[in-house]
């Protein structure tokens, strides 16, 4: 059995506030041509086909010819809603999409029920169990009728991620009993401990409480993760996430955007192969003073690509970002850290704050901590005066 792991598309997503739906296109073109070339009997989309819950028609229809070419290609198709997705609209023609070799998933309450899929090359079906994200204090309830009452663990009030994914792990496994000559494989949306964010993943909750131990998926022949944006493996190759096919985040920008194509053998172990796709603008974060990065020919490279830059020039220049887009047509975040902001560490500056005595002095201490540098006499008296205006008075 060949599978091709793929998730967090985030179809209809922004950079900043520039559309990325033509790179999101050739991304879903070279996951496409990645289907096809590897003849993969099933491509598995982990969560999170959409950016947010009602995604602009452009995304859909990019979608929706995903599909049906994916489909004409000969390979299954097994999606399910994430976080971002609003899980009955995704999954609103399953029924009907089933019939085609296309599932999309989003009721959790049919989470054991499996896609059997034959492999094209021979050999016994594959059980693939979709597993939508799970809302705690929603799905907890819903799941508990479907487990098994002896072996189930229990749901308390106020479920955690860990207890309400054991208890539809516990229906997916009493469904898994019954087909011990079934390979078995899990798509699920979740934070697993021990995974590595990113600054574009939307938190699932407040602390700790959204992880699920890796040891939850015990059993499972080959675990397709999404929710997290970088590719890793947690538990071998067997329990995996692919990372988007494109980075959403400056963060992301040592990632390598990726798919793995899975490989099962009769006895159910898995090899994977890690295929890049290469596409899409590339992100560079550059540093310096504003003269030197418009005009340093070794940041030629970074003119195609998304630019963060970070001045550090002693004064913000005026008209920065235009001046850094005749260069960097496509800069799309700037930060100012002034040489002074550098050499004065965050537990000084808090200090001088908590040793001020007035109003003036408070402001005087915030004008410092932004622009690096104490104000001038001119600009202290136009805060004193702003102050007194405001009915503060620049002293106690």
């Amino acid at each position: 059995m060949r599978l091709l792991h793929t998730s967090d598309w985030h179809l209809g997503r922004q950079f900043h506030g520039a559309s990325l739906l033509q790179e999101q296109a050739a991304a879903l073109e070279r996951i496409v041509e990645l289907a096809a070339e590897a003849e993969v009997d099933a491509v598995l989309i982990a969560g999170d086909i959409y950016d947010r819950a009602i995604p602009p028609a452009e995304a859909v229809l990019l979608f929706n010819d995903t599909l049906a070419r994916l489909s004409r290609a000969g390979a299954a198709v097994v999606a399910i809603a994430g976080n971002h997705d609003s899980h009955v609209r995704v999954s609103i023609y399953d029924p009907l999409l089933s019939a085609f070799g296309v599932t999309i998933r989003g009721d959790v309450r049919r989470a054991q029920e499996p896609v059997l899929v034959t492999p094209r090359r021979g050999g016994g079906p594959v059980a693939i169990y979709p597993l939508p994200y799970l809302e705690p204090a929603v799905d907890g309830p819903a799941l508990l009728p479907l487990a098994d009452g002896a072996s189930a663990p229990t749901v308390s009030p106020r479920n955690s991620h860990q207890e309400v994914t054991r208890l539809a792990l516990a229906g997916i496994r009493r469904d898994l009993e019954g087909r011990p000559q079934h390979r078995s494989v899990l798509v699920a949306h979740t934070f697993v401990a021990g995974g590595e964010p990113s600054e574009s993943e939307r938190q699932l909750s407040i602390g700790n409480v959204d992880r699920v131990s890796v040891d939850s998926f015990a059993g499972f022949h080959y675990v397709a993760l999404g929710h997290l944006h970088g590719s890793q493996q947690l538990d071998g190759p067997r329990v995996a996430y692919s990372g988007t096919p494109l980075p959403y985040s400056f963060s992301e920008q040592h990632h390598t955007k990726s798919v793995r194509i899975v490989e099962l053998d009769s006895s159910g172990t898995a090899t994977v192969e890690i295929v890049p796709l290469g596409v899409g603008r590339p992100l560079r974060t550059l540093e310096g003073e504003i003269e030197a990065l418009c005009s340093d020919p070794r940041h030629d490279a970074a003119t195609g690509a998304w630019v963060r830059v970070i001045l550090t020039d002693a004064v913000l220049p005026l008209q920065a970002m235009a001046r850094l887009r005749q260069r960097f047509p496509h800069v799309a975040e700037l930060r100012h850290r002034p040489p002074e902001l550098q050499r004065s560490s965050a537990s000084e500056r808090n200090q001088q704050v908590r040793q001020a005595r007035s109003p003036l002095e408070l402001a005087l201490a915030f004008f410092g901590d932004q622009q690096g540098r104490p104000a001038c006499e001119v600009e202290s008296e136009l805060l004193r005066q702003a102050l007194h205006a405001a009915g503060r008075g620049g002293e106690r």
